[in-house]
């Protein structure tokens, strides 16, 4: 059954399905054959050092309670989701946070978007898409490139809801 999955991206719902459905034993010897360590090969051969940065150290992650106004988005093909909030004040961005549900390039571009945004008007804002936003992260693969339009698709929902 292992032998068959090598190519699957190791998460923690991936480590949680394995040991509920693995003997005891066979689970962590599954894991650590599946599990890239932190510098293994894959995650490094796939992602850019900044993706991987904001992935195992994401900014501005967290509520914004005192936020002027925040959206969700859904991405209904992966089911990554993301919560972005921001406070304006005199038509710029004091604060933006965001919580995501997603993989490393949802996480990772939101992180980043939240560290662009701040500081920045509505109308730099307005500016930034996708691919600036893949770009500026050193690139991401065609297969996760999902992970630049679903933090823009927030920006564009977030910036409709201001006005």
């Amino acid at each position: 059954m292992l032998r068959d999955l090598p190519a699957l991206r190791f998460s923690r719902r991936v480590a949680i399905l394995f040991q509920s459905r693995l003997p005891d034993g066979q689970a962590s010897t599954a894991l650590r054959k599946l599990a890239p360590t932190r510098s293994g090969p894959h995650l490094k051969n796939m992602f850019s050092e900044a993706v991987l940065d904001h992935f195992r150290q994401p900014r501005n992650a967290g509520e914004l309670p005192d936020a002027t106004t925040s959206v969700e988005v859904t991405n209904p093909i992966c089911g990554d989701v993301l919560k972005l909030a921001a406070r304006v004040e005199n038509g710029r961005f004091a604060e933006v946070r965001f919580l995501c549900r997603g993989c490393t390039t949802a996480i990772a571009c939101a992180s980043f978007l939240t560290e662009r945004l701040r500081g920045r008007t509505l109308g730099e804002a307005r500016s930034l898409t996708a691919d600036e936003l893949s770009h500026l992260l050193g690139g991401l693969p065609p297969a996760t490139f999902h992970g630049a339009q679903l933090a823009t698709d927030a920006l564009v929902a977030l910036l409709a809801k201001i006005g």
